[in-house]
């Protein structure tokens, strides 16, 4: 299954393909998670993310990370972090 819920997509900057990840708890480097929306259902592994246009290893709740994403995102499309999965 999916895992907790740790943020909501706010923004997606489609010529660049960057999501705007609003968090309710921590994300790292090389977390794997999913993101579901009403058009959206897709799992990536987190490869970098940024706050303020500086790549950082991991963010705190309630920052705003932008990351490259996989595919086409929504705003209000949830963001979950996956467990297990290596």
């Amino acid at each position: 299954m999916s895992g907790k819920q740790i943020g909501t997509i706010t923004h997606y900057f489609d010529h660049i393909s960057v999501a705007v990840i609003n968090l309710k708890d921590k994300l790292r480097v090389g977390d794997t998670i999913h993101v579901r929306g009403h058009y959206t259902d897709f799992k990536q592994t987190v490869d970098s993310i940024q706050i303020e246009h500086k790549p950082v290893e991991q963010a705190k709740p309630e920052d705003d990370v932008a990351m490259q994403v996989a595919q086409r995102v929504h705003p209000n499309d949830k963001v979950f972090k996956v467990e297990g999965e290596k």
